[in-house]
């Protein structure tokens, strides 16, 4: 018998996400935004208002900022520190960031990551052996669930935020950990980065003394943007002393690259010589690492680019709810719209926005979201404007108005090029 050629398959079955590649790269999927990072770019020539990067405090291009990466550019280039931390690439520099992401997230140790996927796919994998059972939500993010895959024992998921499924997964987990001798690794998110409504963090927390599980919780869309500071949804709901790990990435509210985990010293000292990915990666570049150090120290001592965020996040999600949108559970700057509609509609309605009302934000389709369910998600930033606000407001409530009667109505992807 003939053996399969991979190639074929995957000539095939291009994938959930890759199967409309051919009619929406370039456009819907991949498309290309130019110009400085703000509240409008250019994208395909023309001047439009963008709801779509994670530029959350408007630090992206800020001026003290842009000062401290390129001065750190000049004085060490990009290849500075090289190899890995382990055998060459660490520096005084990486470890006083450490000491300070510590610090501000009020535990006693953290580790610098490269990057955030990578990084905490690699640090769920590291916490857990064959005996022990992870139990995560069902709307982790991709990484987390790369993770949890990663795992070589067993694996219980509960239904979102869903506190009567968490327990019925618990009690599996336990029951199992009784036999093989493990213990159970708890896993969710600080903020979900789709519907923007926060993880059960204290509801969670509430059962650790009786399963004696520990909490891994992935912060990215937290970190920076709620709690103390930006401490995030751990400081937000009362429970910061009772995540063990916690996670958060520079690539959102710090507009950079790399992450960090943060926990107990004896715990963060095992991932520093136990993340695969990390413990044989080359070290973050210098100037990353000092360009983060002056991020961070701006979460701390310039409240108003979180103050001007939660601005405009409240503006835009009040008036959108007071025109009668359905933003589902947000309690995050994180804005959803769900409407109802197929894949052609939500195309045709996407490129009515960008090409006649110059607005450009991401949309969501099936198997993301549920069949027939269009998700226009919007990241509203420090730089917005209230104007942006209601321009934005008016110009959704004419596309929703368009919609219902039936204008967008199509079978097929909307043609752009």
């Amino acid at each position: 018998m003939k053996l399969l050629d991979i190639f074929e398959r995957i000539r095939n079955d291009r994938g959930p996400l890759g199967q409309h590649a051919r009619e929406s790269h370039g456009y819907f999927t991949f498309p290309k935004l130019e110009g400085e990072i703000s509240n409008r770019m250019i994208f395909r020539g023309k001047d439009v208002l963008v709801w779509s990067v994670n530029n959350y405090l408007g630090l992206a291009n800020h001026p003290e900022v842009r000062k401290v990466d390129a001065d750190a550019a000049a004085e060490w280039g990009m290849g500075y520190p090289m190899g890995a931390r382990m055998m060459s690439g660490q520096t005084a520099q990486h470890e006083a960031l450490e000491e300070q992401l510590a610090d501000f997230m009020q535990k006693e140790d953290a580790f610098l990551l490269n990057y955030g996927y990578q990084g905490c796919q690699s640090a769920i994998e590291a916490l857990v052996s064959r005996h022990d059972v992870i139990v995560y939500d069902s709307e982790s993010h991709a990484c987390m669930v790369d993770g949890v895959r990663l795992h070589q024992g067993k694996r219980y998921v509960f239904q979102h935020n869903d506190m009567t499924s968490f327990v019925k997964q618990l009690d599996r987990a336990r029951t199992l950990c009784k036999q093989t001798g493990g213990g159970i690794l708890v896993v969710t998110e600080g903020v979900f980065g789709m519907a923007g409504d926060q993880g059960q963090l204290k509801d969670i927390c509430a059962y650790k003394e009786e399963y004696g599980f520990r909490l891994f919780v992935d912060d990215a869309h937290g970190f920076g943007t709620i709690g103390h500071e930006g401490r995030g949804a751990g400081d937000a709901q009362g429970v910061q002393d009772q995540i063990d790990v916690y996670f958060g990435t520079f690539a959102k509210a710090m507009a950079t690259i790399g992450a960090f985990v943060a926990g107990d010293e004896d715990v963060i000292d095992y991932l520093r010589y136990n993340m695969r990915s990390q413990t044989f990666a080359k070290s973050l570049p210098m100037p990353i690492v000092i360009g983060a150090q002056k991020r961070l120290d701006m979460l701390r001592t310039q409240p108003e680019h979180k103050e001007r965020l939660w601005t405009i996040a409240n503006a835009l999600q009040a008036g959108l709810r007071a025109n009668g949108f359905n933003i589902g559970v947000t309690n995050s700057c994180v804005t959803p719209v769900f409407l109802a509609g197929g894949l052609g509609e939500a195309t045709n309605l996407t490129l009515d926005l960008r090409e006649n009302y110059g607005i450009f934000c991401s949309i969501v389709v099936y198997p993301v979201v549920p069949k027939d369910t269009i998700m226009l998600r919007l990241i509203p930033t420090a730089v917005h404007t209230l104007e942006d606000v209601a321009y934005t407001v008016e110009t959704f409530t004419k596309v929703k108005e368009k919609l219902f009667a039936g204008e967008y109505k199509s079978e097929r992807i909307a043609s752009w090029a």
